[in-house]
């Protein structure tokens, strides 16, 4: 089964790791705990291109991901959301939220310039991910 990564996902993260199902990134911008989901599948666009037992398989790992971001970032709300707008491929947004964090409380999407982690926090956290997920 073949699988490839869109262009603008490759660019805009860090790869963390493969869940049974997904393809974990995180996104490179340190105002928001937040993790990517993609199915390694090709040719999904939709949440209903997937099989019934693929769906129900994301949804685990959604919650399982979303469960250690809410932990570890403190979170007050974990946003999940799979727009496709812009990036068609299909994939899944786990961002952790805070009540007064910049964006507070409208979406991140589209919400000014991102800010890079630096090598050393982005090692951190892919490490800490990794553990926590066991990947």
């Amino acid at each position: 089964m073949s699988f490839s990564l869109d262009a603008r996902l490759s660019r805009d993260t860090d790869f963390v790791g493969d869940l049974p199902l997904c393809r974990v990134l995180l996104m490179n911008d340190s105002r928001w705990p937040w993790l990517i989901l993609v199915p390694r599948r090709e040719g999904l666009v939709e949440l209903a291109d997937l099989d019934a037992t693929d769906r129900a398989q994301l949804i685990e790992e959604a919650a399982q991901t979303a469960g250690w971001l809410k932990a570890q970032a403190n979170a007050d709300k974990i946003n999940v959301g799979a727009l496709g707008n812009v990036v068609r491929q299909l994939h899944v947004h786990v961002v952790a939220r805070h009540a007064g964090d910049p964006a507070w409380p409208g979406p991140v999407w589209g919400f000014g310039a991102a800010v890079p982690y630096n090598k050393d926090e982005a090692r951190d956290l892919i490490g800490a991910i990794r553990a926590a997920l066991r990947l």
